[in-house]
């Protein structure tokens, strides 16, 4: 098992290498209705400001730069991977180097961002590779404005598949953890939905940050 114990890693926390090369590949290509989904359920406005959680690649970054149409719009990024910061930086370097996005090398659970500051959060196939649900959550609610809503995108059946092989790291991956941690962090309305698009099903956690 000890393959499902390296993939797993690398699922969290792509490395600069042949392998996090090929992973980097299947978030581009695995995660895209997932991150389209995500931005497109926490109902981004032209002037908000947008934050995502484990932007991978920077996939989701170019769908939610899209709908930041005012000048006030500004989009935030954090990845606690070296690569896959990197590689967003490249994927967005124009609206990163005119000001409209911003991209954090951190963890979640340590965000370099002003308190009750951010309006929307998405996030897919992220949160359960976070050591600690609750310091992660506790974090977000913290930067996000009051009555903001968070939306996190996830695909159930594959995540059971894979944990029973090992390669999830830990229980985290469970949507109860999650839910618990974020009502625990003092969000509000938080459910989660079956959702499908385009012959696939996913489902879609929401959470508001209490006022």
């Amino acid at each position: 098992m000890m393959w499902a114990v390296k993939l797993g890693k690398l699922l969290g926390h792509p490395t600069h290498s042949a392998a996090g090369w090929v992973v980097s590949k299947l978030f581009v290509f695995g995660n895209r209705l997932l991150e389209e989904n995500a931005v497109q359920l926490c109902g981004i406005q032209p002037g908000d400001t947008v934050l995502e959680l484990g932007h991978g690649p920077g996939v989701g970054l170019e769908s939610a730069a899209r709908l930041l149409t005012e000048p006030a719009g500004h989009l935030i990024g954090v990845d606690y991977s070296q690569y896959m910061h990197q590689m967003a930086s490249e994927r967005m370097k124009e609206l990163v180097a005119g000001g409209k996005v911003t991209l954090h090398h951190c963890d979640v659970a340590a965000m370099p961002l002003a308190d009750n500051s951010v309006d929307k959060v998405f996030h897919c196939n992220c949160y359960y590779f976070w050591p600690d649900l609750r310091k992660s959550t506790a974090e977000i609610h913290r930067v996000m404005k009051p009555g903001g809503v968070m939306v996190t995108t996830l695909r159930l059946l594959i995540l059971a598949k894979l944990a029973s092989k090992n390669v999830m790291p830990r229980e985290n991956w469970h949507p109860e953890a999650y839910m618990s941690a974020l009502r625990e962090s003092g969000f509000t309305d938080v459910r989660m939905e079956d959702k499908k698009q385009k012959q696939s099903s996913f489902q879609a956690i929401y959470a508001t940050a209490s006022k």
